[in-house]
């Protein structure tokens, strides 16, 4: 996937706050009911996240996560790696993340970072980041291989969006968490980092384990473009391999809109 990150079309949610509720809601039991039909059949769902700081993973993966069945699923919030971690291959600890079969499991910001943030702050050498694309790639494949789906999404937001939602976490008592001093710094190397992630999409999609690359400057939009996107993804590889699913949460639709 060769595509340029900053051309990235700007969409927005043009529905209503009760339309848009109404819309997630029927998305995420829909969701659910995959959810149920996964495990059924014994598939593991790996999700992968990643973006720019700000661009939204947090609040995707909780729209998405919302209705779930929590038994069945494991969000791992991933920072840098231990220094007991640092022991072992980059990818050690990522294997030991991935769900059993008919499970779920959500990265959020994941593997990627040898090729993102370790190649543009140097905390890997360019052998060993140039390396890497190859040794994602066998690692996804062989996931899929072994009964897993890969989604993976890149969410991409301005820099004056991000700068935007920079200040409104920092003016927000309950926000402040969110933002570091790591993360100004890093708006100094905004480049890099757009340079980094084009040239990691580019050689890291494949038809096994594609990139899906949407505009994050609309939270909403956002939000409902990722659970589309795993219903499609969740429901075209259960038709390939030939396995029933429920069109529809079993539950009447005017009954969940109203709840």
């Amino acid at each position: 996937m060769k595509v340029q990150l900053d051309n990235v079309p700007k969409k927005e949610n043009s529905l209503s706050k009760k339309d848009y509720k109404q819309q997630l809601k029927q998305l995420q039991y829909h969701l659910l009911s995959l959810q149920l039909t996964l495990r059924k059949h014994g598939i593991a769902l790996v999700c992968v996240f990643e973006g720019m700081d700000a661009a939204g993973k947090g609040g995707a993966i909780k729209r998405l996560t919302e209705r779930m069945d929590p038994r069945g699923y494991v969000v791992h919030p991933i920072s840098a790696p231990k220094p007991h971690e640092k022991r072992y291959h980059y990818l050690h600890r990522f294997w030991r993340k991935l769900p059993m079969h008919g499970q779920i499991a959500i990265f959020d910001r994941s593997w990627y970072g040898r090729v993102l943030v370790e190649r543009v702050e140097k905390f890997a050498t360019k052998a060993e980041w140039s390396r890497a694309y190859q040794e994602i790639n066998s690692f996804e494949q062989q996931l899929t291989d072994e009964s897993y789906i890969v989604m993976k999404f890149w969410i991409q937001i301005s820099n004056e969006e991000q700068l935007k939602r920079f200040v409104e976490r920092k003016n927000d008592p309950f926000k402040q968490w969110k933002l570091t001093e790591e993360d100004w710094r890093n708006r100094d190397k905004w480049q890099d980092y757009v340079n980094a992630a084009e040239e990691m999409l580019e050689k890291t999609d494949s038809e096994h384990a594609p990139w899906f690359v949407l505009a994050g400057d609309d939270k909403k939009y956002a939000r409902l473009q990722v659970i589309r996107h795993a219903i499609d993804s969740i429901e075209a590889e259960l038709s390939r391999r030939k396995l029933d699913f429920p069109p529809i949460h079993d539950k009447d639709l005017s009954q969940i809109l109203d709840e």
